[in-house]
């Protein structure tokens, strides 16, 4: 009797360890559910370099496939004509500044002194003219003189006068200097002259491409003899930074992800190699699945993009490559967590 009731117990406590077990495997977390896994694609930006003015190329510095950093010297454009334009433009501002020295400096003292001895002798002329005449008027009525010799004295006396007076406003004019009006009628055109020089000389810059920033020379567009213009490309370059792979999150799981939630990224490519990312960007808006990554269950499903921007310093990560991204559903963000603008050396941005 003691034996069976003690099979019997054996038999309820297995019963109920059973039953646990199952009631653990039903309801424990799987890896699965903690973890999203999303397939997309590498992207990354690219730039269209092109000269800023109009002109004949003269020497193209690289060719595809070359890397290149940013303020790099990429292209050269024939500059002999804007070399001419700087040139005379400099020389205008330079006669100008001459011009507007010699007036802010006045009158020299040597042309103050010849002015006023000008004076002077003219003025001496006109009092001897004026004694002659006043002569001959006393004479006339005692006919020591004729009418016509008075008259003649008369008109010597005023045109010795006249020449005497204008000969007295040129050595005030001497004194006082040039007037205010001409100097800044002369600084006016001197500043216009320097600001024409200024865009000369950025014009001739101009002449000049530099790379905008750090990337691989794509495609050369131009070559050597082209003319280029600023709505002609001669250079596409494909950015190195930042580097992103661009996937789609069915609805059913955005609410899962948020922004600035760590991932992994790996790729066909490099097997065995991870490399960590962060999502940088979620769209607003919805749209169907795109055609390069529809799989039948998703042909009729909307969908989000995101961007899972990457940390790559090896430079692995290529432009279309097919790419697989893993995010960890139960990490937790905090303040310190999220990612933004500076990681890995790029802006964040999308």
């Amino acid at each position: 009797m003691a034996n069976r009731k003690r099979l019997i117990g054996l038999a309820i406590v297995a019963a109920l360890v059973a039953g646990g077990v199952v009631l653990y495997l039903r309801t424990r977390p799987t890896a699965a559910a903690h973890t999203l896994t999303l397939y997309g694609n590498v992207d990354i930006r690219e730039v269209d370099a092109a000269f800023n003015d109009n002109g004949r190329i003269g020497k193209l510095l690289v060719q595809e496939g070359d890397i290149v950093h940013r303020g790099e010297l990429i292209a050269l454009m024939d500059n002999r004509r804007f070399a001419a334009s700087l040139a005379a433009a400099r020389a205008q501002a330079t006669n100008l500044q001459q011009v507007l020295a010699a007036l802010l400096a006045g009158s020299r003292p040597e042309t103050i002194v010849q002015a006023k001895a000008q004076m002077d002798a003219l003025a001496f002329v006109a009092h001897n003219d004026q004694v002659n005449y006043q002569r001959y008027r006393a004479l006339v009525p005692g006919n020591g003189a004729t009418r016509q010799q008075r008259d003649d004295a008369l008109a010597a006396y005023q045109n010795a006068e006249q020449t005497y007076q204008a000969a007295k406003q040129a050595y005030v004019l001497a004194v006082k200097g040039p007037r205010k009006e001409d100097i800044a009628a002369a600084e006016a055109a001197y500043r216009a002259a320097v600001a024409t020089a200024a865009l000369a000389e950025r014009e001739f810059k101009d002449t000049r491409l530099y790379a905008p920033a750090d990337g691989v020379i794509e495609d050369r567009i131009l070559e050597q003899g082209d003319m280029a213009s600023p709505a002609t490309p001669v250079y596409t370059i494909a950015l190195t930074n930042p580097v992103w792979v661009r996937a789609y999150v069915p609805e059913s799981d955005l609410g899962r992800i948020k922004l600035g939630m760590a991932a992994d990224i790996t790729t066909d490519s490099y097997k065995g190699r991870i490399y960590h990312g962060w999502i940088g960007y979620l769209s607003p808006t919805a749209e169907f699945t795109p055609k390069n990554v529809e799989t039948p269950d998703l042909r009729a499903q909307l969908v989000y993009q995101l961007r899972v921007y990457a940390c790559a310093p090896h430079d692995e990560l290529r432009l279309g490559m097919p790419a697989t991204v893993t995010i960890d559903l139960a990490q937790h963000l905090g303040p310190a967590d999220q990612r933004g603008p500076g990681v890995c050396g790029h802006d964040g941005g999308h």
